[in-house]
Formats: structure tokens, C-alpha cells, sequence
């Protein structure tokens, strides 16, 4: 949509053209650089907020089937789809700033959401650019106010966590509105930006990154009611006494106990009323125009009205808030799902379907209910794992499945190798192209590492750091709650039996502490205590609910 591209005032400038020297034959490398320079692919990166792995049909999931993504599936179908794909640290600005670099988060340094990214910093994005491709970004940024200095040619960002109607947009030339719906308005500048290129003949590098699903799932008019009369599975352990896991006693992030009914569930006061009940962060509605206003308030009207008059006990209005949840969040993905529908027809319709690769990720995975949850931060597998599908046709076999554990730390690398371009020694991931090649090392990584940092913080989530190996999984939550805790997947699934005291175990245990003191020096992370420090006698002392929700204050990066 032109309007939107004059609106920004978007210069379409060119980059200096050039390719990283190599001379041919002298390496392997340099021969694999002097190959992928010929090649010089294009790299669409679309990557969303808060997408579980659940939630995509590609993955063969009962919520997939009953809330397919087809576009997304596209790109799985006609290239690979990774059945262990993992993050490093499961929160929005550590995790993109992970992808970034190529880093783990206290490498990086951004180890939290509310601090600020160095832009400064290398990124694979400005090595691309420098190295000829165009690049541009646009949609959600949320490591500072803006990519300025960060080396991407053309941007435009919301503004933080962004609002899905009427966002404020930040460009070089400043911050303004621009009504509509905030994932079409991403889309339609990336499309922009692709048609009005100056040198189609350079390659590009463009990343759209989108706000959806992020809380408060506010799915566009057209999706509103899309799954109003979908029945979700409604998880086993919805309703969980966490039994043995105090970290997880502890959280602030219940479905039918924390999310705002107003704010997230968008529950009405009373039958006939529109008004909503508690909303935090009213300006989320207060910035929709009347008439999306009246007519989102008409699509939700009689489902409103029927919750009202129904007089549901506890445990009915729990699972009705399930329900609802689920509603709002995949009519939220739906969006999303078209916008890569639109991206894969303008490759197919432009000639450079061929000649790109497209990888479409998330930040990190989601919790659809189990344990009774929203959000992520836990390295319990719905929040660890995150979807990656990436398809280069030609280069990637369609239908390819990826069974060896990959990390969001390795994209970085990924798109320097197939840019021919060298992997930097900071660099702590690995390229994924001889995996998706079918032609894994033999040293490549068996377990992952993963630390998340944020507490005090939104949600309560105590600081953790573990190791997955396989089937089994070890954590150490550390603070006020100092506690490890222990699981064998192939037995329990859904993570509910910590079994780190019991005898039968202990050999496995102290495998994975081994594991865990490795990770641990090969990524020099020394935050936290050391995998041989005793448990704290004050632990058993944690600080009680709602402390963490005060700690973290109004502002919207805890939300």
C-alpha cells in the first residue's frame, strides 16, 4: 500500500555492493564462501511475539488441527520444519537480541526485559548490509526506542510493545499513527519496501516482525470471531497444585486467577454492557476508532452477554476463561497467518520465490493452559520450545523434519554462512545449513543450555538456569526460592512430578549437573550460583504472591 510508504517517508536508498574476499579453493570455507557468494540468496526473517509451537497445524497438534495455520505450513511443507527448536531465555527482549548476535543473554548483556540494547553492538543484519544486501526491518522492535545505529537500512517500529489498533509508529523521521490493524500495517510496509526496491539486482535481508500474539490478543475485526465457537481441548493439568515445584506455586500467571478480565479475557460488566471489566492498560481500546470500537463490541456482544447471565461457579467460569483465552489468542495468530500467506504469494508472483530463503520463528514458545497458564519465562518445554520452519528451494529438500536440537543462538550464524560470509569468533550458536543439509557434525550439541534472569518481575517467575539432554531435564531456580528440580520426559510429559530426591534417579542427576557445570564454562556464564553451591537454608522463606507484580510497576515492557 503506497499511502503507507509515502506516509513514512521511506527512502529506498542502495548499499554499497560487495562481497566479503575470499580466495577460492584455498579452504573449504573458502570455497563454501565463494560458492554461497554466487548464489547470494535473499532472507525473508518473519518472526512473531509469543507464538507457542502448539499453535501451528505443521506441527500436528490437536489445537493446530483445530486452528490451522496454512500459510505458515507453506513454508514447512516446501522446506524444513524443526521438531527441537529451543530458546536460550524465555522473554521478548533477551531473546531477540539473541538472534541478533548469536549470543546468550548474558553475553549480550540484555538479560531482561526494561534495559536497553546497545545498538552499537555487531549484528548479522549490518554484516549482510555491509556486504551488499539491502536490509530493512519493520514491526516490533522492543530493545530501546528504535534500531537507530544499529546498521539496518530501512526501518519502522512500533512504538515498545506496540498496540495492535491505530499503533504509534517510529521512523527516522519521527513517531506518528497509523490506523488499522497492526500486523496488516507491518505487512504492508514489508510488501512495500520489497516492490519499490531501487537495485533489484542487490540482495536483501528483510525482517518482519511482528506484535501478534502478544498479550493482550486482540485479533483483527475480521478475526474476531473466528473461533468463538471452537471447543479447545482444555489441558490436563489446567487446574495444577504444583505439587513439589515452588518456583511454580509461586507465579503470577494463571489464566482463571491473573489474567485481567477485562484488559485480556475482554469480559464485559453486565448483560448489555459494553464496558469492560478490570483493564490495566486502557488505552489499548481507548485508541480504536468508533467504528472499529462498535464493531468489535458487536461481535462479542452476545458471547459477553451469555457469561454474564449464565452465574458460572469457580470452577465453570475457569474453564470458560480458558475458552475464551484460546479464542482471542489464535484469532490473534490467524492474522499472522495471513500476513505470511501475502509475503510467500508476492515471492511467488515476483520471480524470487527461488532465490530466498524464508524462515518464519517466534521469540519464544507460549503457554496455551497447561499448568493453568498464560505467558512463557519457565523452561518447562511450552515456553522453551519455539516453532522454526525455513524453506530455499532448490537448496532445502520440501518436507524435510529436523530432529537435532537447535537454539535461537544460531540463526545469526545461519544467515552468515548463506550470505558466504564468516562466522565471527563471539559468535556462541552454530550455523544450521549442514543440519537442514542432512549432514549434522558429529559434534553437534546433544544438550541445550537455557537461563532466564528476570526477578523481581511481571509474573513472578523465580531466576533459573538448566540443561535439557534428551528425555531428561535438569533446573536450578535460585533467589528467594532456591530449589532444583528434575524430570524424565519420556514419563512425564507435562512436567509435573519433580523427581530430583528420588533415589532412583541420582545417577542421571548427577550426569546432568556434569552437563550443566560444561554449558556453563563453554558459554562463561557465571551468573547465578554455581551448579556445586548448596541450596539456601532461606529458600524455604519465599516472599509471597503479588510482590513481584509491585516490583515490576505499570510500565509496558513487563507486559
Amino acid at each position: 500500500m503506497h499511502r503507507i510508504a509515502a506516509a513514512f517517508a521511506l527512502t529506498i536508498g542502495t548499499l554499497t555492493a560487495g562481497c566479503a574476499s575470499t580466495a577460492p579453493g584455498s579452504t573449504p570455507q573458502a570455497q563454501r564462501v565463494a560458492s554461497a557468494e554466487e548464489r547470494r540468496p535473499n532472507i525473508i526473517f518473519i518472526m512473531s511475539d509469543d507464538h507457542a509451537q502448539t499453535a501451528i497445524s505443521a506441527y500436528g497438534t490437536e489445537i493446530g488441527r483445530l486452528a490451522p495455520t496454512p500459510n505458515i505450513d507453506r513454508i514447512a511443507r516446501n522446506g524444513a520444519l524443526f521438531e527441537n527448536s529451543y530458546v536460550t531465555n524465555s522473554l521478548c527482549g533477551p531473546s531477540r537480541a539473541t538472534m541478533l548476535t548469536g549470543q546468550f543473554s548474558h553475553m549480550h548483556g540484555f538479560t531482561q526485559n526494561g534495559q536497553r540494547f546497545d545498538n552499537s553492538m555487531w549484528n548479522w543484519v549490518r554484516e549482510l548490509g555491509n556486504s551488499g544486501y539491502q536490509t530493512a526491518l519493520f514491526g516490533k522492535w522492543h530493545l530501546n526506542y528504535s534500531p537507530e545505529g544499529a546498521g539496518i537500512g530501512e526501518w519502522a517500529v512500533l512504538d515498545d510493545q506496540g498496540k495492535y489498533y491505530n499503533p504509534d509508529i517510529i521512523t527516522p523521521n519521527g513517531k506518528s499513527v497509523v490506523e488499522g490493524y497492526a500486523t496488516d500495517i507491518v505487512t504492508d510496509m514489508s510488501l512495500d519496501w520489497l516492490s519499490e526496491r531501487t537495485d533489484s539486482e542487490q540482495p536483501f535481508a528483510l525482517l518482519i516482525h511482528h506484535k501478534a500474539p502478544h498479550r493482550n490478543f486482540m485479533p483483527a475485526i475480521r478475526h474476531l470471531q473466528t473461533y468463538l465457537q471452537t471447543d479447545f481441548p482444555v489441558p490436563t493439568n489446567y487446574f495444577d497444585h504444583y505439587d513439589g515445584r515452588p518456583a511454580a506455586a509461586a507465579q503470577e500467571m494463571n489464566i482463571y486467577r491473573d489474567a485481567y478480565e477485562g484488559h485480556d479475557l475482554k469480559m464485559t460488566e453486565e448483560v448489555g454492557s459494553s464496558e469492560l471489566r478490570f483493564d490495566r492498560w486502557p488505552n489499548d481500546f481507548a485508541r480504536m476508532t468508533e467504528e472499529q470500537r462498535a464493531a468489535w463490541d458487536a461481535a462479542l456482544q452476545a458471547d459477553n452477554d451469555a457469561l454474564n447471565a449464565a452465574n458460572l461457579d469457580e470452577r465453570e467460569l475457569a474453564l470458560w476463561k480458558y475458552q475464551r483465552y484460546m479464542e482471542q489468542y489464535l484469532g490473534t495468530v490467524a492474522a499472522v497467518d495471513d500476513s505470511v500467506g501475502r509475503v510467500l504469494d508476492w515471492l511467488k508472483a515476483s520471480g524470487e520465490m527461488d532465490n530466498t530463503i524464508v524462515v518464519y520463528t517466534s521469540d519464544q514458545g507460549f503457554y496455551l493452559g497447561e499448568h493453568g497458564w498464560f505467558d512463557k519465562r519457565f523452561m518447562y518445554e511450552q515456553s522453551l520450545r519455539t516453532p522454526l520452519v525455513m524453506q530455499y528451494p532448490g537448496h532445502i529438500p520440501a518436507g524435510t523434519r529436523v530432529e537435532a536440537p537447535v537454539q535461537n543462538v544460531d540463526y545469526a550464524p545461519t544467515f552468515l554462512d548463506y550470505a558466504g560470509l564468516p562466522i565471527r569468533q563471539s559468535i556462541q550458536g552454530r550455523s544450521l545449513r549442514p543440519v537442514v543439509d542432512g549432514e549434522p557434525p558429529a559434534d553437534w550439541r546433544e544438550d541445550i543450555y537455557y537461563h532466564y534472569y528476570e526477578y523481581p518481575g511481571f509474573h513472578s517467575v523465580r531466576a533459573h538456569y538448566g540443561v535439557k539432554s534428551g528425555r531428561y531435564k535438569l533446573m536450578r531456580f535460585y533467589g528467594d526460592i532456591d530449589a532444583w528440580e528434575f524430570y524424565d520426559l519420556a514419563t512425564d510429559p507435562d512436567e509435573m512430578h519433580n523427581r530430583f530426591d528420588d533415589p532412583a534417579v541420582q545417577g542421571k542427576v548427577r550426569e546432568l549437573k556434569q552437563a550443566l557445570k560444561g554449558l556453563r564454562a563453554k558459554y562463561q556464564d557465571n551468573d547465578g550460583p554455581a551448579v556445586t553451591a548448596p541450596l539456601s537454608l532461606a529458600s524455604a522463606q519465599a516472599k509471597g504472591r503479588r510482590d513481584a507484580d509491585a516490583a515490576a510497576g505499570a510500565g509496558h515492557h513487563a507486559h
